[in-house]
């Protein structure tokens, strides 16, 4: 991705939680790792890594952020306060989760339409193929992407995370 594609991913506009609007620019120089949630997925799991790495990296520069997806068989079906609630009350989440998103087709969110363009470690782009896919950012503009079947502790992900801590 260009620079400029990058400068445009932070300032597109995405819907908060609590209806409200927030861009990946708020986040200023974090590390932020993006990935799209679902609550009732064989890889729902994943969240315990994910606050896992919430909890180590927050205060050097690094946030999780989720965006819960019912795009997928129909896996995160609830409103957003029994997304909210099963996130905090199952896995302890702390890191921002946001309002659901469509990832893939023409209802795509802006965000997940730019970073759909950035390749994986095998050299694809293109659709998310399923819940938990992770992208990491880095404060210099660089987007990893990881597909689901990458856990979130992933040594690949964990060292693209430290080697990008701001602090």
């Amino acid at each position: 991705m260009t620079e400029a594609t990058i400068t445009d991913l932070r300032e597109i506009p995405f819907t908060t939680a609590d209806g409200g609007t927030a861009t990946l620019s708020e986040y200023g120089d974090q590390v932020l790792l993006v990935v799209n949630v679902a609550s009732k997925c064989g890889l729902t799991p994943q969240y315990e890594q994910l606050e896992q790495l919430q909890r180590a990296y927050a205060d050097r520069g690094f946030t999780v952020l989720g965006f819960p997806c019912n795009q997928f068989m129909g896996q995160e079906p609830g409103s957003m306060d029994e997304i909210l609630e099963y996130c905090s009350v199952t896995w302890g989440v702390t890191f921002p989760v946001f309002d659901k998103v469509r990832v893939n087709g023409p209802g795509a969110a802006p965000v997940y339409k730019a970073l759909k363009k950035s390749r994986d470690a095998e050299g694809k782009k293109g659709p998310i193929v399923w819940n938990f896919e992770k992208f990491v950012l880095t404060p210099e503009g660089g987007i990893h992407r990881f597909r689901p079947n990458v856990k979130p502790d992933d040594p690949a992900i964990v060292e693209v995370i430290e080697a990008n801590l701001p602090r």
